[in-house]
C-alpha cells in the first residue's frame, strides 16, 4: 500500500469536510475510503476519492475548491458530477437531487432522476484514526457495488467490488452480532 498516498488522500478529505462546512454543504463519501471510514482501516490503495454532493451546493463547492488549487478533470456531464484534482489526489463528486416525492436521485445527465438506494444517506458518520467523516450506508454501498454494471451496461463487474462486498457484509453482520449480544439496556431502580 502506497501509505504516502493514503496520507495525501486523507488530507483532502479532511480538507473537503472542512470547506465543506465553511459554505454550509453537505458531502458524503462514496466508494472504497466511504467502506474504509466504516471499518475504520485502510483495506487497500484508493486511485481517487469519490463523494456525493447535492447538485444546487456544486458551484460554491467547485469555486472552494478550486480557490484551494484543485483544478477541474474533464469527465462524466458537469450536470452529472465535478471532478477536480491537485497533484496526484483526483476528487470526483456525483450530484444528488430530489425527486417529487422527496428520494435522493441523479442530479444531473443522461440518468438525472434515477433513484438511488433508499437510506444512503442516513449512516452515521465513518472514521478513521482521528478523522470523522459522512459517509454513504454501508447497505447502499453494496448496492451499489452489485448494481453498477447491470445499471451502467458495459461497466465490468471488478473483483474488488466483490471483495468490498464481502468485507462490507462480514463488518455489518459483526455490528448486528455485538449489538444483539448486548441488547436493550435493563433500567435500575433508580433511573
Amino acid at each position: 500500500m502506497d501509505e504516502e498516498r493514503a496520507a495525501r488522500h486523507l488530507h483532502a478529505i479532511d480538507e473537503v469536510i472542512g470547506l465543506a462546512g465553511e459554505i454550509g454543504v453537505q458531502v458524503w463519501l462514496r466508494g472504497g475510503w466511504a467502506m474504509d471510514f466504516y471499518l475504520g482501516e485502510i483495506t487497500r490503495d484508493h486511485r481517487d476519492v469519490d463523494w456525493f454532493a447535492w447538485a444546487e451546493d456544486a458551484p460554491g463547492l467547485a469555486a472552494k475548491l478550486t480557490g484551494r488549487g484543485y483544478e477541474p478533470i474533464p469527465g462524466p456531464p458537469p450536470e452529472q458530477q465535478l471532478d477536480f484534482g491537485r497533484g496526484d489526489v483526483e476528487l470526483s463528486f456525483a450530484l444528488l437531487a430530489t425527486d417529487g416525492d422527496g428520494r435522493v436521485v441523479v442530479g444531473g445527465g443522461p440518468w438525472k432522476g434515477e433513484p438511488w438506494p433508499e437510506g444512503m444517506l442516513d449512516a452515521e458518520p465513518g472514521r478513521l484514526g482521528r478523522l470523522r467523516c459522512p459517509i454513504i450506508s454501508p447497505a447502499a454501498q453494496i448496492e451499489i457495488k452489485r448494481m453498477m454494471p447491470v445499471w451502467v451496461p458495459g461497466v465490468p463487474r471488478r473483483p474488488k467490488d466483490l471483495e468490498d462486498v464481502a468485507r462490507l457484509q462480514a463488518a455489518m453482520y459483526e455490528r448486528r452480532h455485538r449489538q444483539s449480544e448486548v441488547g436493550p439496556r435493563s433500567r435500575t431502580p433508580h433511573s
